[in-house]
């Protein structure tokens, strides 16, 4: 696969694995840009969900097993009907893939949902999109892939704007900052280990297939999980957080899921992958006006300076180990 790009969230997996398919020369499918656009805004709605949650009352491990539970039904039936004409998996192939849903997106989440109790939305979706760069960074590690200097440059952008968008927010919620930011960045790289590590088993299953049967073994973890750390069920919380959690297991899991694989077989991977990026943005105008999180310059300037350098290596080829 050329030029493999990554969203951070588990419709990511399908953009990055799904084959180049080129779209018209000259124009794009308008249906198609809209698919993607939309996975792009519905996946950055999470944070916003979490952290409205976070104020009703809930905690994440709750809140991360009950999104889980709104999208486990949805994922099944993705999975059998990706399965209906394909082989049956090999054994070796089972294993793999539960390994890739306890990593990729049971740990992603996990991390991602704790970090949020500290950190601004907008700054953990600026640190989710250092996905791509992470698995750069593995390519040339263990696969010995060098570098570009035009992704070397890009790597430092992106990691500068990091460092603007942590800083603003180090000065306006304090030392909590730093725990959050290190949990949101061990789920960008937990991330980014599914997708170093699917190439080569996303050839023989599918990307569909996959990231259906991955997030079925994150859910029944995380709904597990739950279950182990709160054996009396569930606590009593506000109507309006179980209404949260079925807006955020379907608009923001399981319809941007079917929105960018459709949208990716539409118009192509590439476009795909550039169009994910208003997710920041995004990110950026739900916390203003939902939230109502303190926005300054340097946040603003780190959030474009991290877009500005994915863009850049998702127009070069990134050479994702197993996936070139």
């Amino acid at each position: 696969m050329s030029a493999p790009e990554a969203v951070a969230d588990e419709g990511g997996s399908i953009a990055a694995q799904m084959p180049d398919m080129p779209a018209a020369p000259h124009r794009l499918d308008p249906g198609g840009v809209l698919l993607v656009a939309f996975g792009a805004v519905a996946f950055s709605g999470k944070a916003i969900i979490v952290k409205l949650g976070f104020r009703l009352g809930a905690d994440a491990i709750t809140l991360l097993a009950l999104r889980m539970a709104v999208a486990l039904p949805f994922f099944l039936l993705i999975g059998v009907w990706a399965a209906r004409r394909a082989p049956a998996l090999a054994r070796g192939d089972r294993w793999r893939i539960v390994a890739l849903g306890v990593c990729g997106y049971y740990l992603a989440s996990l991390l991602d949902f704790l970090g949020l109790a500290y950190i601004s939305a907008t700054l953990e979706r600026v640190i989710l999109y250092l996905t791509p760069t992470f698995v750069l960074l593995f390519g040339a590690l263990l696969a010995h892939r060098r570098p570009t200097r035009r992704q070397l440059v890009a790597l430092a952008i992106s990691y500068l704007g990091v460092l603007l968008a942590f800083g603003h927010d180090l000065g306006v919620v304090g030392g909590d900052v730093v725990r959050g930011g290190l949990l949101v960045l061990g789920s960008a790289v937990s991330y980014a280990i599914y997708l170093y590590g699917s190439g080569e088993i996303v050839a023989r299953v599918g990307a569909v297939r996959l990231t259906a049967y991955a997030s079925t073994v994150a859910s029944v973890l995380c709904i597990g999980q739950y279950l182990l750390l709160e054996p009396r069920g569930l606590p009593a919380l506000p109507g309006a957080v179980y209404g949260l959690s079925l807006l955020n297991g379907t608009v923001c899991t399981v319809l941007p899921v079917l929105a960018t694989m459709v949208g990716v077989r539409r118009i192509g991977s590439g476009p795909a992958s550039q169009i994910g990026m208003i997710g920041p943005v995004s990110t950026i105008v739900l916390s203003l006006l939902i939230l109502h999180e303190p926005m300054g310059p340097w946040q603003i300037t780190g959030t474009l300076l991290v877009v500005a350098g994915v863009l850049s290596m998702s127009r070069s080829k990134i050479a994702y180990s197993k996936m070139a």
